[in-house]
């Protein structure tokens, strides 16, 4: 019903930019928060940050002044820009939405997710 799309990865060396990509496809009535979290083998997934519908932003300690999140509501996409980047940033990243779907009659809003982008930086 709702998919997750996500791109951008890669390998970068330490001090490096990359830019992640997530867009939102299906049947979509609308999308609250989007955020970007990121996973290490074996480790919780964490918050990197996060963005609601009105543009509000909220971020990790460890990404502030580096990374910055925003959304595009027409194209149902959020973005991650991340500059400065440490070989501690080196993660799989998800993209996360809250969206209002439909399924047979019945509407509701779920949260859904992207299938991971590896950002691996080199010191």
């Amino acid at each position: 019903q709702v998919q997750l799309v996500e791109s951008g990865g890669g390998l970068v060396q330490a001090g490096g930019s990359l830019t992640l990509s997530c867009a939102a496809s299906g049947r979509i009535f609308g999308i609250n928060a989007m955020g970007w979290y990121r996973q290490a083998p074996g480790k919780q997934r964490e918050l990197v940050a996060s963005i609601t519908s009105g543009g509000s932003t909220n971020y990790a300690d460890s990404v502030k002044g580096r990374f910055t999140i925003s959304r595009d509501n027409a194209k149902n996409t959020v973005y991650l820009q991340m500059n400065s980047l440490k070989p501690e940033d080196t993660f799989v990243y998800y993209c996360n939405a809250d969206v209002k779907t439909q399924s047979g009659p019945f509407y509701y809003t779920g949260a859904f997710w992207g299938q991971g982008a590896q950002v691996t930086v080199s010191s």
